[in-house]
């Protein structure tokens, strides 16, 4: 997922995003918990998008003021 693609959408495609993201954290961190993970790397990976959603919608809500 790249920042530019995110730039398109809007307030509450960016929050439902998010949301989703936190979610799929959650199950690889159960899955690594309880030694199903195979690929680690996803665990980094989805962290690193749930923080490009977040600055997206930072900017998004800053330049709206």
């Amino acid at each position: 997922m790249k920042a530019s693609e995110l730039r398109t959408k809007d307030v509450a495609a960016l929050e439902k995003e998010v949301s989703d993201l936190l979610k799929a954290h959650f199950g690889l961190r159960m899955q690594k918990a309880t030694q199903q993970l195979t690929n680690h790397t996803q665990l980094g990976r989805i962290r690193r998008d749930i923080a490009r959603v977040r600055t997206v919608l930072a900017e998004k809500k800053a330049g709206a003021q």
